[in-house]
């Protein structure tokens, strides 16, 4: 069974800041794409930050310049680091990897249980 191990939410002053882990447990064969969504209250989930497996990177306007994704392919590991947070950044965030599981023939899209993050102004 394949799982998305989430850490490093919290409370932080606007102007702070966090960096969230996610890593891929369980049997698999291996990881493809990994990223990191948002959903604040009221709103619908987005998209922050995606990193392919080679390495190449995407960001979302709002947070470009602030916040830096990188992966660990050796511990199937994804961090965000968070920079300059701001109130409207408070959300819960949501690990996403693409995982081939081994047992059939396409990627599986696999999601962490979600981390909050609050910014107090």
């Amino acid at each position: 069974q394949v799982q998305l191990v989430e850490s490093g939410g919290g409370l932080v002053q606007a102007g702070g800041s966090l960096t969230l882990s996610c890593t891929a447990s369980g049997t698999f064969y291996s990881v493809n794409a990994m990223g990191w969504f948002r959903q604040a209250p009221g709103k619908q989930r987005e998209v922050v930050a995606t990193v392919t497996g080679g390495g190449r990177t995407n960001y979302a306007g709002s947070i470009e310049g602030r916040f830096t994704i990188s992966r660990d392919n050796a511990r199937n590991t994804v961090h965000l680091e968070m920079n300059n947070l701001k109130p409207e950044d408070t959300a819960v965030y949501y690990c996403n990897a693409l995982i081939d599981p081994g047992t059939g023939p396409t990627y599986v899209d696999y999601w962490g249980q979600g981390t909050q993050v609050t910014v107090s102004s």
